[in-house]
Protein backbone atom coordinates (compact mmCIF):
# COMPACT_ATOMS: atom_id res chain seq x y z
CA UNK A 1 0.00 0.00 0.00
CA UNK A 2 2.68 2.10 1.15
CA UNK A 3 4.39 1.70 -2.35
CA UNK A 4 1.50 2.66 -4.16
CA UNK A 5 1.54 5.94 -2.45
CA UNK A 6 4.52 6.81 -3.62
CA UNK A 7 4.35 5.57 -7.15
CA UNK A 8 1.14 7.94 -7.20
CA UNK A 9 3.21 11.16 -5.58
CA UNK A 10 5.86 10.66 -8.44
CA UNK A 11 3.67 10.55 -10.70
CA UNK A 12 2.22 14.12 -9.64
CA UNK A 13 5.51 15.50 -9.02
CA UNK A 14 6.41 14.58 -12.87
CA UNK A 15 3.27 16.03 -14.35
CA UNK A 16 3.74 19.44 -12.03
CA UNK A 17 7.54 19.48 -13.31
CA UNK A 18 7.04 19.01 -16.86
CA UNK A 19 3.92 21.68 -17.17
CA UNK A 20 6.59 24.52 -15.27
CA UNK A 21 9.24 23.22 -18.03
CA UNK A 22 6.35 23.67 -20.78
CA UNK A 23 5.88 27.27 -19.09
CA UNK A 24 9.22 28.41 -18.80
CA UNK A 25 10.15 26.92 -22.21
CA UNK A 26 7.72 29.73 -23.90
CA UNK A 27 8.25 33.37 -24.55
CA UNK A 28 5.00 34.71 -23.07
CA UNK A 29 3.36 38.15 -24.35
CA UNK A 30 5.22 40.93 -26.97
CA UNK A 31 9.00 40.96 -26.45
CA UNK A 32 10.92 44.03 -27.20
CA UNK A 33 11.92 42.87 -31.03
CA UNK A 34 8.00 42.79 -31.29
CA UNK A 35 7.49 45.93 -30.53
CA UNK A 36 6.68 48.35 -33.22
CA UNK A 37 9.31 51.34 -33.19
CA UNK A 38 8.59 55.06 -35.05
CA UNK A 39 10.74 55.53 -37.99
CA UNK A 40 14.07 55.97 -37.60
CA UNK A 41 14.54 54.50 -34.12
CA UNK A 42 16.68 51.68 -33.56
CA UNK A 43 15.95 48.62 -30.95
CA UNK A 44 18.53 48.48 -28.09
CA UNK A 45 21.13 46.46 -29.66
CA UNK A 46 21.94 48.75 -32.15
CA UNK A 47 21.30 51.88 -30.80
CA UNK A 48 23.86 55.13 -32.66
CA UNK A 49 25.74 56.84 -29.74
CA UNK A 50 24.87 60.35 -29.54
CA UNK A 51 27.43 62.74 -31.54
CA UNK A 52 30.23 63.97 -28.86
CA UNK A 53 33.64 63.55 -28.10
CA UNK A 54 34.63 59.96 -28.38
CA UNK A 55 37.88 58.07 -26.38
CA UNK A 56 38.66 54.63 -27.10
CA UNK A 57 35.43 54.00 -29.51
CA UNK A 58 33.11 55.39 -27.36
CA UNK A 59 31.14 58.70 -27.43
CA UNK A 60 30.35 60.76 -24.99
CA UNK A 61 28.33 63.51 -24.40
CA UNK A 62 27.73 67.04 -21.62
CA UNK A 63 30.06 66.85 -18.96
CA UNK A 64 31.85 63.95 -19.58
CA UNK A 65 32.60 64.94 -23.15
CA UNK A 66 33.57 68.32 -21.56
CA UNK A 67 36.17 66.77 -19.44
CA UNK A 68 37.43 64.63 -21.98
CA UNK A 69 38.97 67.79 -23.95
CA UNK A 70 39.86 69.33 -20.71
CA UNK A 71 41.08 66.43 -17.84
CA UNK A 72 41.24 69.09 -15.57
CA UNK A 73 37.86 70.83 -15.65
CA UNK A 74 35.96 70.97 -12.53
CA UNK A 75 32.53 72.12 -12.39
CA UNK A 76 32.27 73.48 -9.23
CA UNK A 77 34.69 75.64 -10.38
CA UNK A 78 33.39 76.55 -13.61
CA UNK A 79 30.04 77.93 -11.81
CA UNK A 80 32.28 79.90 -9.25
CA UNK A 81 34.23 81.42 -12.29
CA UNK A 82 30.76 81.81 -13.91
CA UNK A 83 28.88 83.74 -11.21
CA UNK A 84 32.10 86.06 -10.49
CA UNK A 85 31.74 86.84 -14.38
CA UNK A 86 28.47 87.33 -14.50
CA UNK A 87 28.27 90.14 -11.80
CA UNK A 88 31.09 91.81 -13.14
CA UNK A 89 29.75 92.20 -16.46
CA UNK A 90 26.29 93.30 -15.38
CA UNK A 91 28.20 95.71 -13.23
CA UNK A 92 29.69 96.67 -16.12
CA UNK A 93 27.37 96.95 -18.58
CA UNK A 94 25.06 99.10 -16.21
CA UNK A 95 28.57 101.47 -15.50
CA UNK A 96 29.43 101.41 -19.67
CA UNK A 97 32.53 99.97 -18.80
CA UNK A 98 33.59 99.02 -22.76
CA UNK A 99 36.97 97.89 -21.30
CA UNK A 100 36.27 95.03 -18.78
CA UNK A 101 33.23 93.53 -21.20
CA UNK A 102 35.34 93.73 -24.43
CA UNK A 103 37.60 91.07 -22.11
CA UNK A 104 34.86 88.83 -20.87
CA UNK A 105 32.63 88.80 -24.38
CA UNK A 106 32.55 87.28 -27.58
CA UNK A 107 33.08 89.46 -30.49
CA UNK A 108 28.89 89.35 -31.78
CA UNK A 109 27.98 89.93 -27.14
CA UNK A 110 30.71 92.62 -26.84
CA UNK A 111 29.31 94.59 -30.19
CA UNK A 112 25.55 94.64 -28.62
CA UNK A 113 26.75 95.72 -25.49
CA UNK A 114 29.02 98.13 -27.44
CA UNK A 115 25.78 99.50 -29.20
CA UNK A 116 23.64 99.46 -26.24
CA UNK A 117 25.92 101.55 -24.36
CA UNK A 118 26.25 103.60 -26.96
CA UNK A 119 22.56 104.80 -26.89
CA UNK A 120 23.05 105.45 -23.54
CA UNK A 121 25.77 107.18 -23.71
CA UNK A 122 23.85 109.85 -25.62
CA UNK A 123 20.95 110.07 -23.20
CA UNK A 124 23.38 110.47 -20.48
CA UNK A 125 22.63 107.53 -18.83
CA UNK A 126 24.30 105.03 -16.67
CA UNK A 127 24.22 102.81 -13.45
CA UNK A 128 25.69 101.27 -10.54
CA UNK A 129 25.05 97.99 -9.55
CA UNK A 130 25.07 96.05 -6.13
CA UNK A 131 24.09 92.71 -5.69
CA UNK A 132 21.48 91.95 -2.44
CA UNK A 133 23.35 88.46 -2.32
CA UNK A 134 25.65 86.14 -4.89
CA UNK A 135 23.71 85.69 -8.06
CA UNK A 136 22.42 81.89 -7.85
CA UNK A 137 24.38 79.86 -10.82
CA UNK A 138 23.26 76.37 -12.28
CA UNK A 139 24.49 74.53 -15.26
CA UNK A 140 21.87 74.07 -17.62
CA UNK A 141 23.70 72.10 -20.45
CA UNK A 142 27.50 71.23 -21.84
CA UNK A 143 28.24 70.45 -25.01
CA UNK A 144 31.92 69.80 -26.98
CA UNK A 145 31.37 71.11 -31.03
CA UNK A 146 35.12 69.98 -32.55
CA UNK A 147 37.24 72.13 -30.45
CA UNK A 148 34.87 74.58 -29.22
CA UNK A 149 32.80 73.85 -25.60
CA UNK A 150 29.79 75.66 -24.53
CA UNK A 151 28.58 75.46 -21.06
CA UNK A 152 24.56 76.82 -20.52
CA UNK A 153 24.15 78.48 -17.14
CA UNK A 154 21.23 80.07 -15.49
CA UNK A 155 21.19 83.03 -13.44
CA UNK A 156 18.97 84.09 -10.74
CA UNK A 157 19.72 87.45 -8.99
CA UNK A 158 18.52 90.17 -6.87
CA UNK A 159 20.53 93.91 -6.85
CA UNK A 160 20.10 97.35 -6.48
CA UNK A 161 20.59 99.71 -9.55
CA UNK A 162 21.30 103.09 -8.54
CA UNK A 163 21.13 105.49 -11.67
CA UNK A 164 24.25 107.71 -11.68
CA UNK A 165 22.95 111.93 -11.29
CA UNK A 166 23.71 114.16 -13.69
CA UNK A 167 25.67 117.23 -12.35
CA UNK A 168 26.99 116.58 -9.04
CA UNK A 169 23.04 116.23 -7.27
CA UNK A 170 24.30 112.94 -5.93
CA UNK A 171 23.49 114.23 -2.66
CA UNK A 172 20.87 116.69 -3.07
CA UNK A 173 16.82 115.79 -2.26
CA UNK A 174 16.66 114.86 -6.04
CA UNK A 175 18.93 112.20 -6.11
CA UNK A 176 17.97 108.66 -7.82
CA UNK A 177 17.15 106.28 -4.81
CA UNK A 178 17.78 102.84 -5.53
CA UNK A 179 15.78 100.59 -7.54
CA UNK A 180 15.62 96.67 -6.12
CA UNK A 181 15.79 94.23 -9.05
CA UNK A 182 15.15 91.03 -10.12
CA UNK A 183 16.62 89.26 -13.05
CA UNK A 184 16.64 85.78 -14.58
CA UNK A 185 18.50 84.79 -17.55
CA UNK A 186 20.42 81.58 -19.23
CA UNK A 187 24.21 82.88 -20.74
CA UNK A 188 26.17 80.40 -22.66
CA UNK A 189 29.79 80.63 -22.12
CA UNK A 190 32.40 79.59 -24.64
CA UNK A 191 35.89 78.11 -25.19
CA UNK A 192 37.94 76.81 -27.33
CA UNK A 193 40.40 73.69 -26.75
CA UNK A 194 42.57 75.02 -29.81
CA UNK A 195 44.32 77.79 -28.22
CA UNK A 196 46.51 78.01 -24.67
CA UNK A 197 44.29 80.32 -23.68
CA UNK A 198 41.85 78.74 -20.46
CA UNK A 199 39.01 81.83 -20.25
CA UNK A 200 35.74 81.41 -21.22
CA UNK A 201 33.31 83.63 -22.84
CA UNK A 202 30.03 84.87 -22.91
CA UNK A 203 28.91 84.10 -26.13
CA UNK A 204 25.11 84.38 -25.81
CA UNK A 205 22.21 86.27 -23.51
CA UNK A 206 18.54 84.16 -23.29
CA UNK A 207 15.86 85.83 -20.95
CA UNK A 208 14.84 82.70 -18.53
CA UNK A 209 11.35 82.13 -16.10
CA UNK A 210 12.42 83.04 -12.49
Amino acid sequence: MQTIQLLILAALAAVVLFSLYSVLGKRVGRQPEEVPLPAGAHRPDTLVPPPGEVVDGVALSGLAAVKAKDPGFEIDSFLNGARSAYETIVKAFAANDRRTLEGLTSADVYATFDKAITDREHAGMSEAIEFIIPARADLETAEVDGDSMRLRVRFLSEFRATRNAADGAADSQDAPRPDERRAAETWTFERSTAGKDPTWALARVEAAEA
